[in-house]
């Protein structure tokens, strides 16, 4: 809308002592032509504001003029208080309020603070995602935006849901507290037939609006379930204990990837050798040197051990008995689906550089 971008600009130049408005205009996606009606239009309204021609030109307004508007809008209000970083305001569609949100905050600075600010922007990079987590879905797209209108109409839903280890569907409808981002990956805090219940986002297959409010337990907010959940999640008992040799070649890596089934910081083999230096296993001579190093773990469950099939033979389990059957079960198994080559189809003889090719019957 024009009154947005007219706001926008005198903002912008309220930061900036003069900007060009070839620059405007790539900031604002518009095109120069309509800088120059804006700035009219802001000059008729009595607004201080005056273009200077060249190469040191641009557009600026006259010192000392300010404006105590801030202009914000509700989705600019609400992309502040997301408690995450810029990932979680692109997945709400919130990114372009969260833009011009923060060049409002920016104006609204005085001005000894602003080169701290803007060398903050500069030097600081939040990424929420984890490694190897996969492209992001395009905003907007996805049941996560009928999430989003449901959690700020209070609204009820009734989705398709499929739970991890599951092949088929279920329907539930859910009375939803609101969404969180944890490591990247969006959950949905809701009741289900009023007990509390924790659903990932990419694993609910599709969601509808129900037309009728939301019946959410009095006295609670999303915190307050979302620490519950979070601690079931937690508390879980473990009752499996595994213990395994670890190569250090591959030690930094296990760690990380494990390190929520680590039992206790992992000690290296034979007499005299020290514990491992940090988090990744590194010692002063080199992560590579050495004896394998002794790790325990705990799982809830016993098949869980089968993640440890990624590191392949880097990683054996000592104990217990039950442990080592279930890998070489899965190993066995992994090995006959992979086992027996495929038959290739036979290859044809390469044709003669200069013979021609021939098409139907001779």
């Amino acid at each position: 809308m024009k009154s947005d971008r007219l706001l926008s600009i005198l903002l912008i130049l309220q930061t900036r002592h003069r900007v060009p408005a070839d620059e405007l205009a790539a900031r604002l996606e518009v095109s120069r032509r309509t800088i120059y009606r804006d700035i009219e239009a802001l000059s008729t309204a009595g607004v201080p504001v005056y273009a200077e021609r060249g190469r040191a030109g641009g557009i600026s307004l006259l010192p000392g003029y300010r404006t105590d508007v801030t202009g914000l809008t509700a989705d600019e209000a609400r992309a502040l208080f997301v408690l995450a970083a810029q990932g979680a305001h692109e997945a709400l569609g919130l990114g372009g309020a969260l833009g011009t949100a923060l060049r409002k905050v920016m104006a609204a600075l005085p001005a000894p603070h602003r080169p701290a600010a803007e060398l903050t922007s500069r030097r600081i990079l939040i990424d929420p995602d984890r490694w190897l987590a996969g492209p992001r879905a395009a905003d907007g797209q996805g049941p996560l935006d009928v999430l989003h209108t449901a959690v700020f109409t209070d609204r009820r839903l009734r989705i398709r849901y499929r739970h991890g280890g599951e092949r088929r569907q279920r329907t539930y409808t859910v009375d939803p507290y609101g969404l969180v981002s944890k490591a990247g990956v969006w959950y949905l805090v809701a009741d289900r037939q009023c007990e509390p219940a924790l659903h990932r986002v990419d694993r609910i297959v599709s969601a509808t609006l129900v037309e009728a409010p939301v019946r959410r337990r009095p006295g609670l907010e999303l915190a307050d379930v979302w620490e519950e959940l979070r601690r079931r999640v937690e508390d879980r008992p473990r009752t499996v204990e595994v213990t395994a040799r670890v190569e250090r070649p591959v030690l930094g890596m296990f760690l990380r990837l494990m390190a929520a089934s680590l039992a206790e910081q992992p000690f290296a083999d034979g007499p005299g050798e020290e514990r491992p230096d940090g988090p990744d296993g590194e010692r002063p001579d080199g992560p590579d040197d050495g004896p394998p190093v002794t790790v325990r773990l705990v799982f809830p469950v016993l098949r869980a051990v089968s993640q440890l099939l990624q590191f392949g033979t880097a990683v054996e389990v000592v104990e217990p008995e039950e442990a080592r059957t279930v890998l070489a079960t899965r190993a066995a198994e992994v090995a006959a689906r992979y086992g027996a080559p495929r038959e290739r189809a036979p290859a044809q003889a390469p044709r003669a550089p200069d013979a021609p090719e021939t098409t139907g019957a001779d």
